[in-house]
């Protein structure tokens, strides 16, 4: 059912009638305490996986689902939405409304800004990692597109969007190189940025989410830049 109404493009059906009331409260669903995925993707962003964190200092939506009021009545009883970090222009999707609506502000990329999203409130222009709200890092990682970031929340959750997801065929972190619009070169490097960070989670846009502790995470990102390096990339 969760399937059913996350669907982009409405491809899911039933054969009889179904009581879908249940899904709609599964939805945002749970993955940990504070850490949500938000389903009800969007055929805009190419159905890719938004997020959202429930934290103290404010709730943060990681780029944007469907504008749906089932959803956004389950957020506004999860505290609502402070700021909507958007890791790249192409999985944006209704960020407008949900702004709009939850009177919250966005980040985005300088490199990313197309029009759709020239009324971004926060314009980040720094290709060096910035503190853009209390624990909250950015970090510009050009590849999959000019302006693609990914964002730390907390020390503990990476949100890489199309930058890095997790395979199980390979058995490591990888990247997709049929969608990387910008530069392949350059996603090899900003790759190699992430050596810096620690973290427990990658949670994309597109392909698998994965939680590892910190170090073996960091093994699985030198394997990924390995397989790169050797010219892979599905």
């Amino acid at each position: 059912m969760k399937a059913l109404i996350s669907c982009p493009t409405a491809s899911i059906g039933t054969l009889s009638r179904v009581n879908v009331s249940s899904a709609f409260e599964a939805l945002p669903e749970q993955l940990e305490p504070g850490l949500y995925r938000c389903g009800y993707t969007s055929e805009k962003s190419f159905g890719a996986i938004s997020w959202l964190i429930t934290r103290p200092g404010g709730n943060l939506l990681i780029d944007s689902p469907r504008f749906a009021m089932p959803l956004v009545r389950r957020i506004e009883k999860l505290g609502g939405i402070d700021s909507i970090l958007l890791t790249h222009r192409d999985d944006v999707a209704d960020h407008e409304q949900f702004a709009a609506h939850f009177s919250a502000s966005r980040f985005l990329h300088t490199d990313d800004v197309t029009k759709g999203t020239r009324e971004v409130e926060q314009i980040i222009v720094s290709s060096e990692p910035v503190e853009i709200l209390q624990k909250v890092l950015m970090l510009h990682t050009p590849g999959h597109t000019k302006g693609s970031a990914v964002f730390l929340v907390d020390g503990r959750y990476l949100f890489t969007s199309d930058h890095l997801a997790w395979s199980t065929r390979l058995g490591h972190l990888y990247a997709f190189r049929s969608a990387c619009w910008y530069s392949w070169n350059a996603q090899i490097e900003s790759m190699k940025r992430l050596r810096d960070l620690d973290f427990e989670w990658v949670l994309p846009g597109h392909g698998t989410p994965v939680q590892l502790p910190p170090l073996r995470m960091k093994e699985s990102l030198e394997r990924c830049i390995e397989w790169m390096e050797r010219g892979n990339g599905v």
